[in-house]
């Protein structure tokens, strides 16, 4: 799905390999599964699913580690010491880079002011050198934005567009920021912004993940605007 880390999109493109960018819902992975185009898929909740066990909440995810780790120790059984999760991680960074990658979320804030921030949000968008400004004025040592967009979706497989389903800030680098709003009902609504930085030297693909994101955090706040609109000087829950 659209939010999930973009290290899948690296991966693929390497591989040449074709893959599927699609709205947060397991409808969309369905349809594909349906018609054979696609065998894996994962969301940013951590769901993970494929097309022979049609199941996304734990079991599938360990099933699928216990059989790379069995691949990867398979002649080293009896050996002193087995590659571990961390060294399959720390290989995967070394080869195609590292997506430092963390979820804020914004529960029950007032549902005008959520929709103010995203509708502002879209107005900016049209301008690229009023956002980098922003960019800048926050944080000089973060990339610029290259382009920016509301993420919208065609069905190849029934033709249904599914549009509005968050704002994309993009930048040279490969790092990236994504807006979504949902619930707007009478108890408010929640935003969720996805922050992810792409770092490929590899002297600095082993820090914390807070701590290097906090430029591009600092970043998202400052264009959103998140505490002006909404009233909210911290999240609900970060992950």
């Amino acid at each position: 799905s659209m939010p999930t880390s973009a290290a899948l999109d690296v991966v693929a493109k390497s591989l040449n390999l074709k893959f599927f960018e699609v709205p947060t819902g397991w409808k969309f992975f369905g349809n594909l599964m349906d018609a054979g185009q696609c065998s894996i898929c994962g969301e940013e909740s951590f769901g993970t699913g494929s097309d022979h066990i049609r199941e996304k909440d734990g079991i599938w995810a360990v099933l699928a580690w216990l059989s790379i780790l069995a691949y990867k120790n398979k002649d080293n059984i009896n050996g002193d010491k087995l590659v571990t999760v961390e060294d399959i991680v720390r290989q995967h960074w070394a080869t195609y880079g590292r997506h430092y990658y963390t979820r804020y979320d914004y529960e029950n804030v007032d549902a005008g002011g959520a929709k103010d921030l995203m509708a502002n949000m879209v107005k900016m968008m049209s301008s690229l050198d009023e956002v980098n400004t922003i960019v800048k004025g926050a944080r000089s040592d973060v990339s610029k934005v290259v382009n920016a967009d509301e993420f919208e979706y065609k069905d190849p497989v029934d033709g249904s567009v599914s549009k509005h389903q968050g704002i994309r800030f993009l930048f040279e680098d490969g790092s990236r920021l994504v807006f979504r709003l949902s619930g707007t009902g009478s108890e408010g609504a929640t935003i969720r912004l996805y922050i992810e930085q792409y770092e490929k030297d590899p002297s600095k693909i082993g820090r914390d993940s807070q701590e290097a994101l906090a430029p591009l955090v600092e970043v998202a706040l400052k264009l959103s605007k998140m505490q002006e609109f909404t009233g909210r000087s911290a999240p609900t829950v970060i992950t």
